[in-house]
């Protein structure tokens, strides 16, 4: 009778009643998002004498959520064969198989099922048995990633600061005398002198250089060289006094100097000379750049054929002081510019009555958006420039931060910094493209653009800026080392500081993520998100009155975080205690 119920026992029944015993293990547990998947490893341990010769048994993951009402299917399912399986009666079948699926909003709270299925390979009979509960939720910490916004803004081109141009004059004086002839000041070059110094422009040096040329008669005189540099000086302060200046002429400094015993002005006129052969020219030039004494060689050039020439229509030349005078640039003031860029804008004056680089410059002048926005879009139609194109799509980036209602923004900011690359291939252009492609959710795309924007040799300003936005990105993708590393390179913002200690958390290296919370929180005191995530790094760390205190600041600065935090499995090892009850 024993060997005909045994006979008669349904096998499915038998190996459904075995699995009962069976062993379901999950890891991480719970579950956790990263870059957008839910990827598990789970481990299947059948009892001994379980699978029999012609048999399979499956075990099917599924998540259940939404209040069981959705399910997401796993890509593959773990499959036992007892026909492959030698060792059943003695040893637990065993496999540790590898699953993920893809992450959906509103996915937590679920929970994660094994559906285990035997069936009987020749008749194709199956049984099913109950679905087993083996993971509770999802961990979505690595969505609490900070989207980064920047606007890089290229630069105006025009120089806002002092400058200063020369004008510049040259007296001549007769051989051997530091007189300043009449014939001189009265010469076209003495009364455009004149007007000049009566124009009273805002001078702030005036550097005169006496020479002598190198015949005996001159060299004699050591002084004669500053003496005529002196001369100058005393007529430019006459003139001073005649047209008025008072205190102004003590501001001007005056610097004189002479040249002695040096050919370098000599040879550059011989150079542009034609009085002489070229043969000439050389037999000259060997001796003022040959050996001996300045006396030396000029005694030895008057030996020469061609020196009474030279002494006639060079050497007069020499004679001279030449005067430099640093005067300040005349310019708009800011003011002007930017009244001015205004009405150009609005099409009240000519768009020639500034030039593009004060348009720019006219920019960087206004706090409103709207004003930036239409100064800079004059600028495009001006002449078109790659960095008015950039700037103004740099403005619209601003405007859809402020309004994220308006995706056109976002549009019409690409179309700008498309044109900007098509004029000139720049970085600021490359790295305000990531950032309108990150914006937009074209993670990848956004990602290859922000590489090449940080590559070294870009400006700093861009390359700060777009590796913030960078390591945002490497977070959305699972790259936590590398998102270390751009966050620890971008500007020192407390968003950046954020996602540098996400990135820390993420990559279980919890204490760097506790220390970067805390730069977070330095540079933002009221960060409540900064407190939230160091609670969960000392979550992960078992240290529960730090958790304590994080939370409790938390919900001190966004009480919204309360219903965050009841659901959050971070935090499953405290929710019954009565210090994470009494936060509540």
């Amino acid at each position: 009778m024993g060997v005909i119920g045994l006979a008669g026992c349904d096998p499915l029944k038998k190996m459904m009643k075995l699995a009962e015993e069976q062993e379901l293990t999950v890891v991480p547990s719970p579950l956790e998002v990263h870059a957008d998947t839910v990827a598990y490893t789970a481990s299947v341990k059948l009892p001994v004498k379980m699978l029999k010769s012609g048999l399979v048994y499956t075990v099917t993951p599924y998540y259940e959520y939404d209040n069981g009402t959705k399910k997401a299917m796993m890509d593959r399912s773990v499959s036992f064969d007892g026909d492959n399986i030698t060792d059943g009666d003695v040893n637990e079948p065993t496999i540790e198989q590898s699953f993920k699926f893809p992450y959906e909003e509103g996915m937590n709270p679920g929970k994660l099922f094994f559906q285990g299925t035997a069936k009987e390979k020749r008749s194709g009979k199956e049984l099913e048995g109950p679905a087993l509960p083996v993971a509770d939720g999802l961990i979505l910490t690595s969505k609490m990633v900070e989207s980064v916004g920047f606007a890089a803004y290229a630069p105006h081109m025009y120089n806002d600061k002092e400058e200063l141009m020369p004008k510049n004059v040259e007296f001549f004086f007769a051989q051997g005398s530091s007189v300043l002839r009449t014939s001189e000041k009265r010469s076209d070059r003495g009364d455009d002198f004149s007007a000049f110094v009566a124009a009273k422009n805002v001078t702030r040096t005036v550097t005169i250089t006496g020479t002598h040329s190198p015949e005996g008669s001159e060299r004699i005189n050591a002084d004669l060289a500053q003496n005529r540099a002196e001369a100058i000086e005393k007529y430019y302060r006459s003139m001073m006094d005649r047209y008025d200046y008072g205190e102004v002429a003590e501001e001007i400094n005056f610097i004189t100097k002479d040249v002695v015993e040096n050919w370098d002005d000599f040879k550059a006129m011989l150079r542009d000379y034609d009085g002489i052969t070229a043969a000439q020219k050389d037999a000259i030039l060997r001796i003022v750049e040959g050996p001996g004494s300045f006396e030396d060689q000029e005694d030895e050039l008057q030996k020469l054929d061609s020196y009474r020439k030279v002494f006639k229509d060079v050497y007069p030349k020499l004679r001279t002081a030449k005067t430099e005078v640093l005067v300040v640039k005349p310019k708009k003031t800011a003011a002007e510019i930017s009244v001015l860029a205004k009405q150009v804008a609005n099409g009240q004056v000519s768009a020639d009555t500034l030039t593009a680089e004060e348009m720019m410059y006219a920019g960087t002048l206004t706090a409103s958006l709207e004003e930036k926005k239409d100064i800079y879009m004059a600028a495009t139609k001006k002449n078109g420039a790659w960095n008015a194109h950039n700037n103004l799509g740099a403005v619209y980036i601003q405007m859809y931060m402020q309004d994220m209602s308006n995706s056109q923004y976002l549009d019409m900011a690409a179309t700008q910094f498309e044109l900007s690359n098509r004029k000139e291939q720049n970085a600021y252009a490359q790295g305000n493209l990531a950032v309108v492609y990150a914006m937009q959710g074209q993670g990848q795309k956004a990602y290859d653009l922000a590489k090449e924007a940080t590559k070294r040799g870009n400006p700093a300003e861009v390359v700060k800026g777009v590796n913030g936005v960078k390591g945002s990105l490497e977070i959305m993708m699972g790259m936590y080392d590398a998102a270390q590393v751009s966050c620890a390179n971008a500007e020192a913002t407390p968003q950046n500081m954020f996602n540098k200690a996400l990135a820390f958390v993420l990559d279980k290296d919890y204490e760097s993520g506790v220390d970067a919370a805390s730069e977070a929180i330095a540079g933002d005191a009221n960060y409540a998100k900064a407190y939230y995530l160091s609670a969960v790094a000392n979550a992960r760390l078992q240290n529960e009155a730090r958790v304590l205190s994080s939370l409790r600041k938390a919900f001190q600065l966004d009480a919204n975080l309360k219903e965050v935090a009841k659901n959050d499995l971070e935090f499953s090892n405290y929710i019954g205690t009565e210090g994470f009850r009494g936060l509540f």
